[in-house]
């Protein structure tokens, strides 16, 4: 059985103002289901993207986030267009902010 967690929307809501207040932005690249819209995030650090996370279904119901590091923009465009084919109701999301790394390891 999965844990209850917040509407997507307003999980994303969350996550662009905590990298607004943190000196950064962020930005809506597709918008999936408002209440159980997966996410991929796609962190970056003064316009270049460093890493995606991506939260996933466990096998034990609970969700997980899982980073990928990617080697180019051909390699991101083709992680983002197979996510966005398995998950009609994926949220992708951009976030540039001073420290992605600090940013993400503090996200539970």
């Amino acid at each position: 059985m999965s844990e209850g967690r917040l509407a997507t929307h307003v999980e994303v809501s969350a996550l662009l103002a905590r990298a607004a207040a943190e000196g950064g932005f962020g930005a809506v690249m597709r918008r999936g289901d408002a209440e159980r819209g997966s996410l991929l995030l796609l962190l970056a650090e003064r316009g270049a993207v460093l890493f995606t996370m991506e939260r996933l279904l466990q096998q034990d119901g609970r969700y997980a986030w899982e980073k990928r590091v990617l080697r180019d923009s051909a390699s991101l465009q083709q992680h983002l267009a197979r996510a966005a084919d398995r998950d009609p109701d994926l949220w992708i999301l951009e976030l540039d902010v001073p420290s992605a790394e600090r940013f993400t390891a503090e996200m539970s």
